[in-house]
């Protein structure tokens, strides 16, 4: 799984022109879904994504993490984050996840989430959404399950 983590003050997601979530202080997740992916890395990027320490403490250090802060969690599904660029300018999409296999484990991260005590709210799986964010700092981050 991938995810790119922003750090944002206010995010939201419209779809057919209609504000279907929005949250405050915390994190926007776009979240890809690799064909590879099994529910163990939903797991493991839930307890990253939860545990990210990037806010700041009183002294200005990003030190705090999502709890410390009251913040949420928007996460809006993005196979394009598996795409592959290297061959051509016309990204292939061929590792991404199915629908089948992907909304499982999109919904799983969502709710590993929540399990360590979030309120998360998210986009449509498949629809054509505008995200909207301001971000804090900024601060955007790139986690990649594959990659350790």
């Amino acid at each position: 799984m991938k995810a790119v983590v922003t750090r944002v003050t206010s995010a939201s997601v419209t779809i057919n022109g209609a504000v279907t979530a929005e949250i405050g202080k915390g994190f926007l997740v776009l979240l890809g879904v690799h064909e590879d992916d099994l529910p163990a890395d939903a797991e493991k990027l839930a307890d990253r994504v939860c545990g990210l320490r990037v806010f700041e403490d009183e002294a200005g250090k990003m030190n705090l993490n999502l709890a410390a802060v009251g913040g949420e969690i928007l996460v809006v599904s993005q196979f394009t984050l598996l795409a592959d660029c290297k061959k051509s300018r016309r990204p292939s999409f061929i590792a991404a996840a199915r629908p089948d296999k992907a909304i499982p484990l999109y919904e799983k991260f969502m709710a590993e989430c929540e399990s360590r005590g979030f309120a998360v709210k998210h986009g449509e799986f498949g629809a054509d959404m505008k995200v909207a964010s301001v971000n804090d700092g900024p601060v955007t981050l790139l986690l990649d399950t594959a990659a350790n």
